[in-house]
């Protein structure tokens, strides 16, 4: 299914991204300085790529359907574990940025542990949440959909990949994506 391959994708650009934070942290403990324009840069991909991008379609477009189709256990599934997840992800975030600013004004070690602490949290997060959604969540859903459900997702996930891409949504974050690899080299 279309719809369910593009957020297995997305999926594998947000590994991919939570292996930079990673190492952008390992270099911290190192010794690096922290670099606050590359942790700005992570903040972007995170907000406008992985949340807005990538969790506003499960959010508006797969996450509804199944639990008006699926009943109880769906919501139960959606509402009690993805959801919360995307709002633990988001409050790592709001602190990382906090501790960004920060240590942007008065540079000093507990801020930098604040740093490290809210990006590592944010991805380990991301990594656990990703492999549920992959390997419980969307086979479930289209096992569980109905026929018109899915042909439904299918279609919205389609003009919200259309309208984003005329909007250079993917390529601007695809390329933040690359500048922050080439830097964090795995």
């Amino acid at each position: 299914m279309y719809g369910i391959e593009v957020l297995v994708e997305e999926h594998e650009n947000v590994r991919t991204f939570t292996g930079i934070v990673r190492r952008a942290c390992c270099a911290i403990l190192d010794g690096a300085p922290v670099d606050p324009a590359d942790f700005r840069d992570m903040i972007v991909f995170i907000r406008e790529y992985a949340d807005q991008h990538h969790h506003g379609k499960e959010e508006k477009l797969l996450f509804g359907e199944m639990m008006d189709a699926l009943g109880p256990v769906a919501v139960n599934l959606v509402q009690h574990g993805m959801l919360v997840e995307h709002e633990l992800g988001r409050l790592h975030v709001m602190n990382l940025e906090a501790a960004l600013d920060r240590y942007e004004a008065n540079p000093n070690t507990m801020d930098k542990l604040d740093i490290v602490a809210e990006a590592t949290g944010y991805a380990n997060l991301l990594l656990r949440h990703l492999e549920k959604e992959n390997q419980v969540l969307f086979p479930f859903a289209e096992k569980n959909l109905p026929s018109e459900a899915l042909a439904r997702i299918e279609q919205r996930i389609r003009q919200f990949e259309e309208e984003a891409k005329a909007a250079g949504v993917q390529d601007a974050h695809l390329a933040r994506l690359r500048r922050l690899a080439e830097k964090y080299p795995a």
